[in-house]
């Protein structure tokens, strides 16, 4: 059976009351753990196949959301007011989950500028981020990053005087995967998007300096997964805050010829074998 064709949809209020469309997959069995996913910009939470059909036959339950102003969540598409929107969204989808399996242990797996939020979502909430089990960071979007320069500048200067500025983030698509059957249908997906507005840049900037600042308050077990070919995300940023990160339990794999959308590149089943593996490693007794 194809697990993503069985996932259950709905709402959940984030922040300000925006209503934000999110999807589930549960396995047959008793769930053991699970797994909460934060897409990138422009993404949105059906794009994780692979992870959900490997993960959900083990007897995990896999989480997704889009995030405001992506996928089937309202919102002007690439734009928020402030990060604090992306951090409260995904702290009231962990609460959202903790109502569902109050009991499972979970973990948070981030992907590009979700890594951004995920990370940052643990730095902000000790409190909350002590309930977790592990975070993955998947091509963590935390150094340069493949927009180009001038965009970055132009939104810097117009955040403040016309914060809603759109431009196309000049990604150029042929980065996300050396798979062509990828790139194809990423080109046909209607909920995919390529905008980022000038707000959203500054804000960005922003918080992957936070996050890079405060790398040593880390307290949570930390895999990232990044790959060597990446050019939308280059894998320094995620090498800096690991070498950052004082606590022990912390890990970083990064595979060669890989790109971007590293859980679907040609040989994404190397990923998912160590992230299966650092999963099981990290479940509590009960639970394995």
């Amino acid at each position: 059976m194809n697990c993503m064709e069985c996932s259950r949809q709905g709402t959940f209020k984030g922040t300000v009351g925006l209503e934000l469309y999110y999807q589930s997959w549960h396995p047959e069995g008793q769930v053991r753990a699970i797994l909460a996913i934060v897409h990138g910009l422009g993404g949105h939470s059906g794009l994780y196949g692979n992870i959900v059909e490997h993960l959900v036959p083990q007897n995990y339950a896999v989480y997704a959301f889009d995030l405001r102003g992506n996928g089937r969540s309202p919102g002007q598409r690439g734009y928020i007011n402030a990060w604090t929107e992306f951090r409260e969204d995904l702290q009231a989808f962990v609460q959202l989950i903790k109502t569902q399996y109050p009991e499972q242990p979970l973990f948070l797996l981030g992907h590009s500028v979700g890594a951004v939020i995920v990370l940052d979502y643990v730095l902000r909430f000790p409190p909350e981020a002590s309930d977790l089990q592990g975070v993955i960071a998947l091509a963590p979007t935390l150094g340069k990053v493949g927009v180009p320069p001038f965009k970055l500048t132009l939104g810097r200067l117009l955040s403040r005087v016309w914060p809603r500025f759109t431009l196309s983030t000049g990604i150029d698509l042929s980065t996300a995967s050396s798979d062509p059957a990828v790139i194809a249908a990423y080109a046909q997906d209607q909920w995919r998007h390529t905008q980022g507005s000038a707000r959203l840049a500054t804000e960005f900037l922003a918080t992957v300096a936070w996050i890079q600042e405060h790398a040593a308050d880390w307290q949570v077990p930390l895999m990232i997964l990044h790959g060597g070919a990446d050019q939308v995300a280059l894998p320094e940023g995620g090498c800096d805050f690991l070498q950052r990160v004082t606590i022990l339990d912390k890990e970083r794999r990064e595979y060669p010829g890989v790109y971007h959308e590293i859980q679907s590149d040609r040989n994404y089943q190397e990923m998912l074998t160590d992230l299966d593996n650092w999963l099981e490693r990290h479940l509590p007794p009960q639970a394995s």
